[in-house]
């Protein structure tokens, strides 16, 4: 049904329930797994450090998945969260993206949208929102 399952994470508690749920599915349909971590092209702060965070969750998702006997293909790349989903997806070939509903709050959320809706707009499979 699934043979690649995307999973976006920024390494929040609501992303390790999107990737947990990633993970799961993954392992009941004999799918495999790409992890993403996106730097926000936006964010004024030092790449390699933002670059190390990313590393690190990816890494994380990946030693979950060996765990559980999953393959885990890591994508880290500096864009757009919201805009470069779609182009992702369809490199991966992806054929369902697994998302949290929450990360961004408040100000954050609204001068920047909201990751989650935009996916459902934009991603060209099917997508579910783990909350």
């Amino acid at each position: 049904m699934f043979n690649t399952i995307m999973v976006p994470t920024d390494g929040s508690e609501y992303s390790k329930k999107a990737e947990d749920t990633a993970l799961s599915l993954a392992k009941k349909l004999g799918s495999n797994v790409v992890a993403v971590h996106i730097i926000d092209e936006k964010l004024i702060y030092p790449y390699e450090v933002l670059e190390e965070e990313g590393k690190a969750i990816l890494q994380e998702v990946q030693k979950k998945g060996k765990e559980m006997d999953v393959e885990v293909l890591e994508i880290l790349i500096v864009g757009n969260p919201t805009h470069d989903m779609a182009k992702i997806t369809e490199k991966s070939g992806a054929d369902l993206v697994v998302i949290s509903t929450h990360g961004k709050t408040g100000l954050e959320k609204l001068i920047m949208g909201s990751v989650a809706e935009n996916a459902l707009k934009k991603v060209p499979v099917p997508v579910l929102l783990v909350k």
